[in-house]
């Protein structure tokens, strides 16, 4: 999450709403661990990895959708079985649980 940090800082400065999603559990193969952040700023822009690449795009279309309230906050999961992640090219063959959510100061 540090690696986040100036940007995070860089979006608030400039006005923008930010819309933060980590990592909150696994299962089998993944290409990140629990923990692992990546934050979107409404304008689109991005920081960090919750997946190595293999789902950002994604993440990032559900943040934007958050930010605009056309989605709820919550867990979001990706794994190998579901077709969406898969289709997104989440194909290590495990899953990942994110907790996406509006960054809130």
């Amino acid at each position: 999450m540090k690696e986040i940090l100036d940007d995070l800082d860089r979006w608030r400065s400039a006005g923008e709403r930010i819309a933060l999603a980590r990592v909150v559990a696994t299962e089998g193969s993944s290409p990140r661990d629990a923990g692992a952040a990546m934050a979107v700023s409404e304008s689109g822009e991005v920081a960090g990895s919750v997946s190595g690449g293999c789902v950002e795009g994604a993440v990032v279309e559900r943040a934007l959708a958050v930010l605009a309230g056309e989605a709820e906050a919550g867990v979001v999961s990706f794994g190998f079985s579901d077709d969406e992640a898969f289709a997104v090219g989440l194909t290590c063959g495990g899953t990942i649980h994110l907790f996406l959510e509006p960054l809130e100061w």
